[in-house]
């Protein structure tokens, strides 16, 4: 029988270099549980079926520091979404070039998080003594794990690994390879081609920031009728942190050589070269310039961006 290799994609190398894959995980004690015996009182009362519906018991309501935590889980995830682009599932891809802060950033939030939940154990037999009041007939002490088992369901942690780039030297029928080969190529640009168009689309979402903090705003008129100057627009430092954040991102991670994405790249640099968010809130002429170039740059690039790439859907 005739066969052949499937030959791997040239690109995946360079996927493969340009960065590593990460996923960070957070678990938390979320605190709730079903209680059968109020949902069955709930049921008879309504004459329904005991499967109608189910009562969920939130065993630390209200409670700050146990929101804290919850809340904790969610800046994690929004960082990473900031900071690394999808790959697939719950694994993300951080250019080389951003490694060194990644994890410095990872073992920051490692600090935060664990100091919250020392914070949250410390507290723990006062929570339960609170809730035995705030829940009444419904409070219910063995619903409540004790500390030891609590410490295992707070944990955050991070695993990495290289992009696969398997040699895929398997000799097959040439049907056969063709069609892994075409399926393997169709897959590898999938994923690149996503993650260029997120970088893009950060690119813009970011230089739009920054435009619309300097634009002038509009007069006003107040209730006598005089035409006032409107609130100046603030502009934060992180705006123009986040702006060379992404500028140095591309600028190591432009996996395709896509031209349009780095003369952007280069143009939306030299437009912030130097400028602070002190200097565009004390002169109306650098805001003017500054916003003159950002413009420019969006004019000519934005078209050019997918405008179904959205950060959102990565759920």
């Amino acid at each position: 029988m005739d066969t052949t290799l499937v030959q791997r994609p040239n690109h995946i190398t360079s996927l493969a270099s340009s960065g590593m894959l990460v996923a960070v995980e957070v678990s938390v004690y979320t605190a709730t549980v079903q209680d059968k015996q109020i949902s069955n009182e709930v049921t008879t009362a309504k004459k329904a079926t005991a499967d109608s519906g189910k009562f969920t018991k939130y065993l630390l309501a209200g409670n700050a520091t146990h929101k804290a935590l919850l809340n904790y889980r969610q800046t994690v995830a929004n960082w990473m979404k900031r900071d690394s682009f999808q790959w697939m599932g719950k694994w993300y891809i951080v250019p080389a070039i951003n490694l060194p802060k990644f994890s410095k950033t990872f073992d920051q939030h490692k600090l935060v998080f664990d100091a919250l939940k020392e914070k949250f154990k410390a507290e723990y037999t006062s929570m339960k003594s609170d809730m035995a009041f705030k829940q009444g007939d419904m409070f219910d002490p063995n619903a409540y794990p004790d500390i030891a088992t609590l410490d295992g369901k707070f944990s955050m942690r991070m695993m990495v690994m290289d992009v696969p780039k398997g040699d895929f030297r398997v000799a097959v029928a040439d049907d056969l390879a063709d069609d892994l080969h075409e399926h393997y190529q169709q897959q590898v640009k999938q994923i690149i081609d996503r993650t260029m168009s997120k970088a893009a689309s950060r690119l813009v979402t970011i230089a739009e920031r920054i435009r619309y903090s300097c634009t002038e705003p509009e007069a006003v008129i107040d209730e006598d009728g005089e035409e006032k100057p409107g609130r100046r627009r603030k502009v934060y430092d992180t705006t123009l942190e986040q702006a060379i954040d992404i500028c140095e991102t591309i600028r190591g991670f432009n996996i395709t050589g896509d031209p349009e994405l780095e003369e952007a790249r280069r143009a939306l640099q030299a437009a912030i070269d130097g400028v602070t968010a002190v200097d565009l809130r004390e002169s109306a002429t650098l805001r003017k310039a500054v916003k003159e170039d950002i413009s420019d740059i969006l004019s000519r690039f934005k078209p050019m961006v997918s405008t179904d790439c959205d950060e959102e859907n990565d759920e």
